[in-house]
């Protein structure tokens, strides 16, 4: 699910844009994946009929909304900024964008379903904060495919993306190419490496709000990065003050989450 997941975020990038896409597509994918685990494990009462659940429940509500606003945000600067993207396409990417938080969610589905190989490391003396790394194997394994399959079609079956085309590229743009992509690899596999250390501190009986956490702060460092990198140069103050005030309510979410596993 995963690997078809990341396909459809990179197309919803191509006819969103960075700003919307990102909100939309990580918007779903809070929502499904943080509330299907504690779903189909029969735990949908305890969200809505105890203090603790309710809590945290309000935390979704409060990331939701603070999604929004940093996603508006964004697509403020783009118009602002009249950023030019030929594909934009707001109906196929909305679709795509969904498509994108629906299945991307797998990861956490897979995850939560993994528990078994964890405790199996767990029996094995691994310690907490790396058991539930080998289940990536499979995991990872399972999207690489997915990945791969569709980046072969593009190349090696579509005529104006031969692999052919590419046999005239300096050597130096490809090592830097190349150096790029394996360092994005590198750093999107860390996220779920800390993810492992974060869950193993969390009570398995509120492990579904791990994905909710993970999710919020994503949009979270995309608003500060893009500060940080000086995207927002020459943005109106009033947009750049409704990114801030997205970023603090997602801040207010996550903080919202923390009380409602302590009044557990």
């Amino acid at each position: 699910m995963w690997g078809v997941g990341n396909v459809s975020y990179g197309l919803t990038m191509r006819y969103l844009g960075m700003s919307l896409g990102i909100g939309v597509a990580i918007g779903v994918t809070l929502i499904v994946g943080t509330l299907v685990p504690p779903i189909m494990d029969g735990q949908s009462a305890m969200l809505f009929s105890t203090r603790s659940g309710l809590i945290t429940m309000s935390g979704i509500l409060v990331a939701l909304i603070g999604v929004a606003i940093v996603s508006w945000a964004g697509h403020q600067k783009e118009v602002q900024l009249k950023g030019n993207l030929q594909d934009f396409n707001v109906g196929l990417g909305l679709l795509l964008a969904v498509v994108c938080g629906i299945f991307s969610s797998g990861m956490s589905f897979a995850m939560h379903q993994a528990k078994p190989m964890e405790n199996a490391a767990l029996s094995l003396g691994v310690s907490p904060l790396y058991a539930a790394l080998p289940s990536y194997v499979i995991i990872m394994g399972g999207g690489a495919i997915v990945n791969l399959a569709y980046c072969f079609f593009r190349l090696a079956v579509l005529p104006r993306l031969s692999l052919r085309n590419d046999t005239n590229l300096d050597s130096g743009v490809l090592m830097k190419n190349t150096a790029l992509a394996a360092t994005g690899g590198i750093m999107w596999y860390l996220q779920f490496f800390f993810y492992a250390w974060g869950a193993a501190n969390i009570p398995q009986h509120l492990s579904y709000v791990n994905w909710m956490l993970h999710m919020s702060i994503y949009v979270l460092c995309g608003g500060l990065v893009g500060l940080a990198l000086g995207e927002w140069v020459g943005v109106q103050k009033r947009t750049l003050h409704l990114l801030l005030l997205g970023v603090g309510v997602i801040i207010a979410a996550a903080n919202l989450v923390g009380l409602g596993m302590a009044a557990n």
